[in-house]
């Protein structure tokens, strides 16, 4: 693996989330380049001291962090004689993601990973965006930082990547729209009654990429694409009403966008998180990476289609609390991950999700008005988010209740 025409000095690198699936796919592009191209500053996770220690020995990573301040006598343990500075709690995780360096992975999954992607952002650099919740609740907060700091901020969702890849950002206003693929999940074809009753086994059984529980359910009830509509909203130039999402169950084509004289752009490929993460390594440049190729004979079709309203209200819950602002697009979030972590735990019916989700942003409204300093906003942003995940724990009781 190589980066064409690198010839600098090793580019320093930070991963947040280093141990979930996101991080692991980048280590293993590290691992896989030639030696001196990469160096690690600081690798971050929540509690898997055993995958972080070897990780931060095999790369050689100056500090070690785990969230999770139970956690430090592990960590210093498993390091010990390493050279590596060990640390752990939030704070050491703010600090962590506070040191500059050259590229960080944002990638510590839930709102939690906000407060370290503003500190990235805030030190300059390029930060690869991996964490949904940096947009979807902190999107004004962290576009605002990035200002300030000169930051350049990368998306790592495929489709979002995809979508950079192919926007001419030269002259944003000869595009017409840009489209969001979705697979579909695994009720792509099934009726209400199947989906009424699926159980968590089911849900998060996806076709096509392997991923954790939470963002597999999510794709099973179609609120990542709603979540991913709110990041496109405010990634890109170009407002919700020119953001559409299609059903593409072959996950070849990541994204498109179509430009005022007809022509449509698409980024196509397989279905590798690997593939987003190294556009993100190397950019501007690209970097040789060996993945399996896109065979298009193989593959013999591509398929589109509008999604379902009835079965999918995801879709547009998330276009209504875009509409309403900052506040709403938190609480959406926030009821979602509450909704999704107590059907994981059966103790709510999979398609009672969207149902509290929207119970709770009606109980809720817009929120407050997310203003001021970046602490005070960044603030009032977490404060919605544990109000609406209350809100939405109460509404989940009484629809389990009936």
């Amino acid at each position: 693996m190589a980066i064409a025409g690198r010839t600098a000095a090793p580019r320093r690198l930070t991963i947040l989330g280093c141990t979930g699936s996101v991080g692991t796919s980048t280590l293993a592009l590290l691992d896989a380049a030639p030696p001196g191209t990469f160096a690690v500053e600081a690798l971050v996770c929540g509690r898997d001291v055993g995958g972080l220690a070897a990780q931060a020995r095999r790369l050689e990573a100056r500090l070690a962090v785990v969230a999770d301040p139970a956690c430090y006598g592990a960590l210093r343990d498993a390091l010990s004689g390493s050279g590596i500075e060990a640390a752990a709690g939030p704070e050491a995780v703010i600090e962590a993601a506070a040191r500059p360096t050259d590229w960080t992975m944002a990638a510590i999954v839930g709102s939690v990973g906000l407060r370290a992607t503003l500190a990235a952002v805030a030190h300059g650099g390029t930060v690869a965006i991996a964490n949904k919740e940096s947009l979807v609740c902190g999107g004004d907060i962290v576009l605002a930082a990035a200002r300030r700091s000169g930051a350049t901020l990368l998306p790592v969702d495929s489709e979002h990547n995809a979508i950079f890849q192919a926007l001419d950002a030269r002259d944003p206003a000869m595009v017409e729209k840009i489209v969001l693929t979705a697979s579909g999940g695994p009720f792509r074809t099934a009726d209400l009654a199947t989906m009424r009753a699926a159980t968590p086994e089911i849900a998060v059984r996806h076709p096509i990429w392997k991923m954790g529980a939470k963002i597999s359910v999510d794709s099973a009830t179609m609120m990542n694409k709603g979540l991913e509509l709110i990041e496109a909203a405010r990634l890109f130039p170009v407002p919700e009403a020119r953001i559409e999402v299609l059903v593409h169950p072959q996950s070849a084509v990541h994204g498109l966008v179509q430009y005022a004289d007809g022509s449509i752009l698409a980024q196509l490929g397989t279905p590798d998180m690997r593939t987003p993460i190294a556009h993100t390594l190397a950019w501007p440049q690209r970097m040789r990476v060996a993945l399996p190729r896109l065979d298009l004979g193989a593959l013999g079709r591509l398929e589109f289609f509008a999604p379902d309203p009835e079965r999918f209200p995801a879709l547009r819950l998330a276009r209504e609390a875009l509409r309403a602002g900052t506040g709403a697009t938190t609480i959406l979030n926030a009821a979602n991950e509450a909704a999704v972590a107590l059907f994981l735990d059966r103790r709510l019916g999979f398609l009672d999700i969207a149902a509290v989700v929207e119970d709770t942003l009606a109980a809720l409204g817009g929120g407050t008005a997310l203003n001021g300093t970046a602490g005070a906003a960044l603030d009032a942003v977490l404060a919605l988010d544990a109000e609406a995940r209350q809100m939405a724990a109460r509404h989940a009781a009484r629809r389990s209740a009936a």
